[in-house]
């Protein structure tokens, strides 16, 4: 078995399965770890708000701490393996505005050639895009 590593996966769906659920599971507690940190840091809200109100948002710190419950219920929907395309959308917004906004100024690299960069972001960004490909409802072939 271990002679064939080298060929075309031919894994069952139940395998596949359980390969993307680890996915979908590592991605929702990476990124609960960011809400998480503001609850245990309440004075960084107002400047999460702040920052965003210089981008030009309006109501920073009520866009602040949306951003932060949508994190939570989108991680937590992951974790319970519900509305998990929603789930997926939701971080993927989140995510590419941390890109645009924060990381994008920073390079590519997060350490090693630069810092803070966009690598760690496009990184789950492929996994967030990749769980919803598998779990995106199909039609039926009656539906055609």
């Amino acid at each position: 078995m271990i002679q064939q590593w080298y060929k075309v996966n031919q894994a069952s769906p139940a395998k596949l399965h359980r390969g993307m659920d680890i996915v979908r599971i590592g991605v929702a507690l990476i990124i609960l770890m960011h809400p998480l940190h503001g609850y245990t840091h309440l004075a960084n809200i107002p400047l999460f708000g702040e920052f965003l109100t210089e981008l030009g948002y309006p109501f920073g710190t009520a866009l602040a701490w949306l951003v932060l419950l949508l994190q939570t219920a989108c991680s937590l929907a992951l974790l319970a393996n519900r509305f998990v395309v929603p789930a997926c959308i939701g971080h993927i917004i989140v995510i590419c505005f941390g890109l645009i906004h924060v990381h994008s100024h920073y390079g590519w690299y997060v350490v090693g050639a630069g810092t803070g960069g966009m690598e760690w972001g496009f990184i789950l960004l492929s996994s967030l895009l990749g769980v919803m490909w598998a779990y995106w409802p199909q039609r039926d072939k009656k539906d055609k």
